[in-house]
């Protein structure tokens, strides 16, 4: 490799020939490399393990063939993936925002949850999941301080054959009115997340706040890498769920608000036509189902009723 640490000049467009002229000569020489680098991994005695690394290499190096990647644009590519190491942290992880905005979390989810009947379609975790959310009663609040319009959120878990499944552990999390979770402050709060049970009849029920829009954070090399391909970084305005439950299959999912005007460019590909809902708006006055009073303040409500496959489908 050359070490030439010179700037590149730009001012001219790139003239390297397409794989599809190269000669031949240099085809087999690059062929004989690919093929000693699978060749390496074949005594690997964990067979999935072989399979996984021999089909990256192979994807890897037709790539680098395909687009005759320069020595200066490889340079570039290992600082990116240097500088998204150094921004991840306990709070922050900017290799799943990469996954996320490249599809390849929401290629990873369809694979790993196969259309089954009339099951909820499942969507992309986030990096905002904490395993300790607060426990919240059946009608509790779930938005703990965090700002934003009081939303009301029922509907039902049931399996495929239509049976309520009772006991189903229900987990909620979003972003306040400003677009930012919890994490995303720098003291110790715990508001917009909790944990709860359906009943017996399947049924469940609970006070968040109404979804807005809000950009993934951009301040990164994930967000360099969008403003340099006129992405926008904004998501479609969603609240999470992840529901579980004895022998069924483990949701993980979201809810999006019909009308919102980033649904069809949502920066994680994470909006399916069958997660929208109608954020019912109700004016300040308005009897809420539970009896809350919520004095001069407007409300949502919106019905999320949940189906789970079989857990081996």
């Amino acid at each position: 490799m050359s070490t030439d640490t010179s700037e590149p000049d730009t001012s001219q467009p790139d003239t390297r020939e397409p794989a599809s002229v190269v000669s031949a000569e240099q085809q087999a020489r690059e062929a004989e490399l690919t093929a000693r680098v699978l060749a390496s991994f074949d005594g690997t005695a964990d067979p999935r393990l072989r399979q996984l690394m021999q089909a990256a290499v192979r994807h890897l190096h037709a790539f680098l063939r395909e687009v005759r990647l320069s020595e200066d644009e490889w340079q570039r590519g290992i600082e990116f993936l240097t500088a998204a190491g150094h921004i991840t942290d306990e709070r922050r992880q900017e290799f799943i925002l990469l996954s996320d905005t490249l599809g390849a979390s929401m290629q990873t989810i369809a694979i790993n949850n196969e259309a089954y009947a009339d099951a909820t379609e499942a969507t992309v975790f986030g990096p905002f999941f904490v395993e300790d959310a607060p426990l919240v009663q059946l009608g509790g609040d779930i938005a703990g301080g965090a700002k934003g319009q009081p939303c009301w959120v029922e509907g039902t878990v049931v399996d495929t054959g239509g049976k309520p499944v009772p006991g189903a552990r229900i987990e909620v999390w979003e972003a306040d009115e400003d677009g930012r979770y919890d994490l995303q402050y720098d003291d110790d709060r715990r508001a917009g997340r909790g944990h709860l049970f359906s009943a017996d009849d399947g049924s469940y029920r609970f006070w968040a706040v109404t979804p807005t829009p809000y950009p993934i954070p951009y301040d990164g090399p994930v967000g360099k890498m969008l403003e340099a391909t006129g992405r926008s970084p904004m998501r479609a305005s969603h609240l999470h769920f992840m529901v579980s439950a004895e022998g069924l299959r483990t949701l993980v999912t979201h809810i999006f608000v019909r009308g919102d005007d980033r649904l069809e460019s949502d920066s994680v590909f994470g909006v399916k036509e069958s997660l929208v809902r109608d954020f019912a708006g109700q004016a300040a006055g308005t009897p809420t189902p539970d009896g809350r009073d919520l004095g001069e303040m407007t409300w949502s409500r919106v019905r999320f009723d949940i189906v789970l496959a079989p857990g081996g489908a």
